[in-house]
């Protein structure tokens, strides 16, 4: 049987493999291993159109404009509020009228020093942990990594040390110990 008397392939039956990669877009990698072309550089020939014009409808510039954007966005929101909540820490006898009165706890906190000094320490290790985040963040957007993840994983990992030490001088207020025992 010769070529001609082959009926019309309708899959791809009678391609060869090279037009059946052409076809799906799949690069060779045997031919990228023998030419010392990485497969990655082999896939990225391959997504380029008859045209010129990328096939990829993401760009690599674009996305990293983006992440960088989301990812200082969110660190000059975490800066508002880190300010913010390390000055209401510092005064932590009107942090913790606020909470009583959120909470609807009667009565007034009592444990002044014992809020000033975990107040302080809280505000402090805020102050650490925004610097740290703020740090890998920054270092991973100038390697040209994905960043934007960093700052949200930063601010829970900082807000529950934050949390553990500004709960202290709570409950050793004879108040809110008070509010506890009578909740439960």
């Amino acid at each position: 049987m010769s070529d001609e008397d082959r009926p019309e392939p309708k899959y791809g039956v009678y391609a060869t493999p090279e037009e059946q990669r052409a076809r799906i877009q799949k690069p060779d990698a045997t031919w990228a291993l023998e030419t010392g072309e990485s497969v990655t550089d082999a896939a990225a020939s391959a997504s380029v159109g008859n045209d010129g014009t990328p096939r990829s409808a993401v760009d690599p510039a674009r996305s990293k404009a983006i992440d960088r954007i989301v990812t200082f966005a969110l660190l000059a929101y975490a800066l508002v509020n880190v300010a913010v909540a390390a000055l209401a820490l510092v005064d932590f006898s009107q942090y913790a009228a606020t909470v009583f009165e959120v909470m609807g706890i009667p009565g007034e906190f009592t444990n002044l020093g014992g809020g000033q000094t975990w107040g302080a320490a809280a505000a402090v290790a805020l102050i650490i942990g925004y610097l740290i985040t703020a740090w890998f963040s920054v270092r991973r957007t100038m390697a040209g990594k994905i960043a934007w993840w960093v700052p949200l994983v930063g601010a829970v990992v900082t807000h529950v040390v934050v949390g553990a030490l500004a709960i202290v001088p709570l409950m050793s207020d004879p108040a809110f110990a008070a509010y506890l025992t009578s909740i439960s």
